[in-house]
């Protein structure tokens, strides 16, 4: 039986490749900080299989006991400050989790593996707004990356130091530089969730408005459920190497109202949806879009729920769940 250690396992990805790895007979792991943390119960309820270890990103002392109890074949890192306007008002700590603890960990485990060092698989959870001012059009895994947040610029270096751990150390470690996906474990502070939940309790005469900020910005939205599955691929390859995860397509939030409103029998949506300046980056990123290309050739990877569908399925999903709390 495979074994396998999560990072970031209280987020939606870690709960969806959690029960990937789980319905492929792995024993899986989960890394989570603190005894108290408030999404223990979730991952309990969500994944009971998974076995929750304590741990720190920034304790590269707590990485490696995490690591001598769970003795995982693959180690997925997931784990970071993932909201990017948050990174703004917190750079530091958004360096010492998101970048410094890919390096904690590739170092935990390089220590963990001793004389062989491709023994465990690493996988980093790079990120598109890596390439932040866009060079090129799609981009692809020889794009230069320029990102344009504290939050990108952390996983710049992550991603270089995976890189470099694989060419020095001899480290079975991939990045997946992945575009923007989503789902209805999506937190609500990120915009598709934001709008998915605004536009269910709106229908639901909850709320009267929801407010944005660019409502022209575009992005590569895929489905998490779907890109989890990439993740896994790349670390059954005979070699380790970087894969661009996406869909190719690019949306506008605009576009994103349009179907989540019209799902709800809302075609006008413009009375209920207000603009305000403060929800604006202060270094938007450029037109974010992803070529797939390697993933699909290499990998074998396809993705299944085109955006549509992934809107839909975050506004269902919302509708049911803001009834339920209403009472409804």
């Amino acid at each position: 039986m495979p074994r396998a250690l999560i990072t970031g396992i209280t987020g939606q990805d870690g709960l969806y490749l959690s029960e990937l790895l789980l319905s492929k007979g792995y024993e899986v792991f989960g890394l989570i900080r603190g005894q108290n943390n408030p999404k223990h119960d979730l991952v309990r309820a969500t994944v009971p299989g998974v076995q929750l270890v304590t741990g720190d990103l920034t304790d590269m002392s707590s990485l490696i006991r995490a690591l001598e109890q769970a003795q995982p074949d693959e180690v997925y890192n997931l784990g970071a400050i993932s909201f990017v306007a948050y990174s703004w008002e917190n750079a530091l700590l958004t360096s010492e989790v998101t970048g410094k603890g890919v390096l904690n960990l590739l170092e935990a485990v390089r220590l963990y593996s001793h004389d062989d060092p491709s023994r465990v698989r690493f996988y980093q959870a790079s990120s598109s707004e890596m390439f932040g001012k866009v060079q090129e059009v799609p981009q692809r895994e020889t794009t230069l990356l320029w990102p344009r947040s504290p939050y990108g610029v952390a996983k710049v270096f992550g991603h270089y130091m995976t890189i470099n751990y694989r060419e020095s150390y001899g480290m079975h470690a991939s990045s997946g530089i992945l575009f923007n996906h989503e789902s209805p474990r999506r937190g609500p502070e990120f915009v598709t969730r934001k709008v998915s939940q605004a536009v269910a309790r709106i229908s639901l005469g909850l709320q009267e408005d929801l407010t944005l900020g660019n409502l022209d910005a575009k992005r590569d939205w895929g489905f998490a459920g779907d890109y989890v599955e990439a993740m896994w691929r790349m670390l059954q390859q005979p070699e380790a190497d970087d894969y661009v995860v996406a869909t190719g397509e690019t949306h506008s939030i605009r576009e994103l109202l349009d179907i989540a409103f019209a799902h709800v029998g809302i075609d006008d949506w413009a009375r209920f949806v207000k603009q305000d300046p403060r929800f604006m980056r202060p270094a938007e990123v450029d037109l974010l879009i992803g070529d797939p290309a390697k993933a699909h050739d290499v990998l074998g990877w396809e993705r299944k729920v085109d955006f549509p569908a992934l809107v839909t399925m975050m506004v269902e999903n919302d509708v049911e769940e803001q009834r339920a709390l209403a009472g409804r």
